[in-house]
């Protein structure tokens, strides 16, 4: 079991909490916040020009907030980016403003980091704050990945989510820690660098991880910990503009964080499950997905370019081989388990990292 860090020795957390707006979610996440038994922490509010009045509300409620304001929406990634540049700890918890928690759940996050010094990022359990007993989208139990780049979780494949019957309570590697709550190592940040910026949001924190684990680091889910997430406070699940950018960004993280080798054979598959996928839209006449994908695939061969050069320096920072990295993700396609073969569990693929 993870050894238990003594109080007048515990590090400094610093809270990062990206905010567009939503008064009513965000004085729930500080008032959660309050109540959480960890100290030393530091709380910075990142306020990406945020419009409703709610950051001055908050601010009134709770005086110890730190607040950072950008000029414009800078997105998930840019905004908590600027959040890293100020913060002071030793461990950057990243937190949604639409959370919701008690106790000591920070204080066994912080164990587990404490514990070893190959952890880069871990996650809680993550249930839904609408239905408590449910697994929730953003996360669930720890975050996954098939070799084709489509992710899914411990409790939640595609849209089918688990009841939480405590069958993943088990400490457990994973291959991304949610970025609704996510306790990051400081010093691997300084090594792999931060939020790709260009993601603005969506698939950004698999891509972060993708490169803890280039570096060697390990990624794990700490059930122990339980977080509740509302989930769609920005961009709902249908929204056209979620769509493009979590096929676009998906596709982007394959082509900076494989080896030319795999490169070479796995995406030209991924790029035929995204004809399959379009052709599927189209024919259920589900406009706005099939609208994202010619347009995440424009993008890509308008900034190629650009993106080259994004992979020429996330392949300097390697530091293991892709056999390495493909033995912590899912060697079939999770696309094929769900659709052609059901398979609607997590625990049904009969998959962990080792």
């Amino acid at each position: 079991m993870f050894k238990k860090t003594k109080k007048n020795d515990r590090p400094l957390v610093s809270i990062i909490i990206p905010h567009l707006g939503g008064k009513e979610i965000l004085l729930t996440c500080l008032k959660s916040i309050e109540m959480t038994v960890y100290q030393p922490r530091e709380v910075l509010l990142i306020d990406n020009a945020s419009s409703d009045g709610s950051v001055e509300i908050a601010l009134k409620q709770f005086p110890w907030l730190q607040i950072i304001r950008n000029e414009r929406n800078l997105g998930f990634a840019g905004g908590c980016n600027v959040g890293f540049q100020h913060a002071n700890g030793k461990y950057i918890l990243i937190l949604n403003n639409d959370t919701k928690f008690e106790g000591d759940w920070l204080d066994r996050m912080v164990e587990v980091m404490e514990s070893d010094e190959r952890i880069a990022a871990c996650q809680p359990k993550i249930l839904s704050l609408k239905n408590p007993e449910t697994f929730d989208y953003a996360g669930a139990a720890g975050g996954m990945i098939d070799i084709f780049g489509y992710p899914f979780a411990r409790g939640r494949i595609f849209f089918t989510l688990e009841k939480d019957e405590r069958q993943y309570d088990t400490p457990a590697e994973i291959f991304w820690a949610s970025g609704t709550a996510t306790l990051l190592r400081k010093s691997v940040l300084q090594q792999s660098g931060l939020f790709d910026e260009d993601f603005f949001a969506h698939m950004e924190e698999i891509d972060l991880n993708w490169r803890f684990h280039l570096l060697g680091y390990r990624v794990v889910a700490v059930p122990q910990a339980v977080v509740y997430h509302q989930g769609g406070g920005t961009l709902s699940e249908s929204n056209p503009f979620k769509m493009y950018l979590n096929h676009r960004n998906s596709l982007i993280m394959l082509l900076k964080n494989y080896s030319l080798a795999n490169l070479l054979w796995i995406f030209p598959i991924r790029f035929l499950l995204e004809f399959l996928t379009f052709f599927y839209t189209l024919i259920n006449l589900d406009l706005a997905r099939m609208r994202a994908l010619p347009k995440a695939l424009g993008f890509i061969l308008i900034n190629c370019g650009k993106i080259l050069q994004k992979r020429r320096g996330v392949q300097k920072i390697r530091q293991i081989s892709d056999s390495q990295i493909l033995d912590k993700m899912y060697r079939n396609s999770i696309v094929f388990a769900y659709f052609i073969r059901r398979i609607r569990r997590f625990q049904d693929l009969n998959f962990e990292i080792k």
